[in-house]
């Protein structure tokens, strides 16, 4: 600059600065007369989640015997290989389909919830050692985005059958289904208690999720780069701490996510997510606020205390002033969708 500078030249510099962000609210009821509708998968009803897990049990301590006369039905356990092309415009037969395809793949056919529609409907009746062709079209909401609406056409070899000879439903099996129980009641009751907990847990995390989405979408708001950078890579941080937690990386899988290049890849991967983030905490902050709402300075310390000690525990870095930002939204967070939860209108219907 120095160098630069002359007297007979106009001398300009810019700065760039992030401000705080403004909440524009984008009706005039803001969060007033809030509603929000939440769909519950079946899976989370206890009834049906009881009733599938004393299934499962029972079908654990059955036999596998050889089907020797019939075609495959449901109830039976087939063993395929599987082989997928893609099926062109013409209909004539395109790339193979690598992710579809599996040699040996076990195929329970009680428990198909992750198969293509139509995938089992096709393999009905089907023989050890025959072989069937058939065309299949992925939906659009399939989960792998490369395979969303592609048409194919599926070769599957029936290797082996079988069907499960279950032991008698009786108060003799209630042991082994279930350490502790003597009777098959006291198994069917037992049951249903730890699938009523994971009912009301899996329905708050909905509701919560639900009215935080909600939120999200009552406002606008212009997000700084640096609060995107720093939000972000806290994300990111909490990932790579799961993982690791979770003992699903060795160090040096863990130093390699950690490098800037892994950072900034999944901050480009997940923008839209965080910009998401983003709002649904700046909005919660407005309310709490709004609302005068508060919790007690020793749930802040004790949950900072509570992260930190996580973060020691493996060898990570951590920064207290950041911990304790965090804990503070969280904090603010849960006092705010409690007030909204009393607030608001919930409904809650079946998918």
């Amino acid at each position: 600059m120095n160098e630069a500078f002359s007297l007979d030249h106009v001398f300009r510099y810019d700065v760039a600065v992030d401000v705080v962000p403004e909440v524009r609210w984008l009706s005039e009821d803001k969060y007033k007369n809030l509603k929000v509708v939440i769909e519950i998968d079946e899976i989370v009803d206890a009834e049906k989640a009881a009733e599938l897990e004393l299934k499962r049990r029972r079908k654990s301590l059955g036999l596998l015997r050889i089907v020797p006369d019939r075609g495959l039905q449901v109830g039976d356990l087939v063993v395929l290989d599987i082989l997928a092309e893609t099926i062109t415009t013409d209909g004539s037969k395109g790339e193979k389909i690598p992710s579809a395809e599996s040699t040996g793949f076990h195929l329970d056919t009680e428990e198909n919830t992750n198969l293509v529609p139509g995938f089992l409907g096709s393999l009905i009746g089907i023989r050890p050692g025959e072989t069937r062709t058939f065309p299949i079209q992925f939906p659009e909401s399939f989960e792998q985005e490369t395979l969303q609406g592609v048409r194919a056409q599926f070769t599957v070899v029936c290797k082996e059958l079988f069907f499960r000879e279950l032991p008698e439903l009786d108060d003799s099996l209630a042991a082994k289904l279930l350490p502790g129980c003597n009777t098959i009641d006291e198994v069917k009751e037992r049951i249903l208690e730890r699938c009523k907990e994971v009912e009301k847990t899996a329905i708050e995390q909905a509701t919560d999720n639900a009215i935080l989405d909600q939120l999200g979408k009552l406002v606008d708001v212009d997000v700084p780069r640096s609060l995107f950078q720093e939000q972000g890579q806290q994300l990111y941080g909490a990932k790579l701490l799961q993982l690791q937690a979770e003992r699903k990386l060795d160090k040096d899988q863990l130093a390699s996510l950690s490098s800037e290049k892994s950072v900034q890849e999944y901050l480009k991967g997940e923008r839209e997510n965080i910009t998401r983030i983003i709002k649904q905490m700046l909005v919660v902050g407005e309310i709490f606020k709004a609302e005068n709402l508060q919790y007690s300075t020793d749930q802040l310390v004790k949950e900072v205390e509570n992260s930190i000690e996580e973060f020691k525990r493996y060898n990570q870095d951590y920064d207290e002033g950041n911990i304790k930002q965090q804990v503070q939204d969280v904090l603010e967070a849960a006092k705010v969708l409690e007030w909204l939860k009393e607030n608001c209108t919930i409904e809650y219907i079946k998918k």
